[in-house]
């Protein structure tokens, strides 16, 4: 495995969601773990016919609370304190109220620490799906005389992915097959609002080895739709309206008839401009939550422009005999030209 030059260890898998700078702090992508389909989830229905999407869209994903990112000590006239470990909050822990009102912003967590002039405050978070309660104290920085929490919080993130599918009955969509997640922390980011945007790609970062490229492009200011779900299977809203030139519905495919062998998928790698590539099934792995294909690039194009599969293309939508059978979620570090998809079974299931 390679460090980048920040001291962090490099994944063998990388998500491709390309991950623009924050709205208010740093930004990212990380693995999750997963947990197993109820039987509610999983109503929906073999051959549903859905627009194939490739299409490159932007989205600006806000939390609900705030994310705690990395916890520091404050450096007082007194020494050195630190109130985030007294009060028990750690990375990952997301901030939903202070003193009884709710933060959803860097901003927001700032004044009210900052206003507390040093009296304990009430702090209302979440920690693996549980509600916990505890109190920050703040404390006077020598450096700047203002009152600290000792905690660096997150509340949001912007970047590029690919759509997977439109259903033209209701505007509905789905994308990237995998969530978005927080670099520092690996935890799936808590949806308050999202705003679906209109990109155009610019340019591509070729793919090497140890080096996963990407798709670089412009997002719009305007909106084009709205995100209602961010999950470990993939991001899911609603359209505005139906783009143009999206083509013709297909079926979805059940897992039993996804084969290994020849497939196709569809990614925009210039402007807006769609484009079908050739790709191999190598193994299927329906025991999996999400890691359900490997992938190999066949397409020339494809490799001569790319190097394979870079970040961005994540969601870009993969076509079997006529069925849509999954997206494309990970490159290989070590190689890539190869990667993994998502069955569209479980996107549908979860949207």
């Amino acid at each position: 495995m390679k460090k980048t030059r920040q001291g962090r260890v490099l994944l063998l898998l990388v998500m491709l969601f390309t991950v623009f700078a924050p709205q208010n702090g740093v930004s990212g992508t990380a693995v999750q773990s997963y947990g197993a389909l109820t039987a509610t989830e999983c109503a929906w229905q073999p051959g549903q016919m859905l627009i194939p999407g490739g299409s490159a869209f932007g989205i600006k994903l806000f939390t609900k609370g705030v994310v705690i990112v990395g916890t520091t000590d404050v450096q007082t006239a007194a020494g050195l304190a630190d109130p985030a470990a007294e009060a028990g909050l750690e990375p990952g822990d997301v901030i939903i109220s202070i003193d009884g009102s709710e933060v959803n912003t860097v901003e927001e967590t700032k004044e009210k620490i900052g206003a507390s002039g040093g009296r304990s405050l009430s702090i209302e978070y979440e920690r693996g799906g549980e509600r916990i309660s505890t109190v920050l104290t703040p404390v006077l920085s020598a450096a700047d005389n203002e009152y600290r929490g000792g905690i660096w919080v997150r509340d949001s993130t912007a970047g590029i992915g690919t759509v997977t599918y439109v259903n033209a009955a209701d505007g509905s969509f789905g994308g990237l097959g995998h969530g978005i997640c927080d670099a520092d922390t690996g935890e799936l980011l808590p949806l308050g609002r999202g705003v679906v945007v209109s990109v155009d790609i610019t340019g591509v970062e070729k793919g090497v080895k140890n080096d996963p490229g990407e798709l670089r492009g412009t997002l719009s200011p305007f909106r084009c739709g709205m995100l209602d779900k961010n999950t470990q299977y993939g991001v899911f809203g609603k359209l505005d309206s139906l783009p143009d030139g999206l083509g013709e519905a297909i079926p979805a495919a059940a897992d039993a008839q996804i084969e290994t062998g020849r497939a196709y998928i569809i990614s925009t790698l210039d402007g807006n401009t769609r484009e079908t590539y050739e790709i191999e099934i190598t193994d299927i792995s329906p025991d999996t939550e999400t890691k359900n294909l490997m992938l190999k690039v066949t397409d020339e194009r494809l490799l001569e422009r790319t190097g394979g599969i870079v970040q961005g293309m994540s969601g870009s939508p993969i076509i079997q005999n006529g069925r849509l059978v999954g997206a494309v979620t990970h490159v290989m570090v070590s190689d890539p030209t190869c990667g993994y998809g998502i069955f569209i079974s479980r996107m549908l299931a979860n949207q």
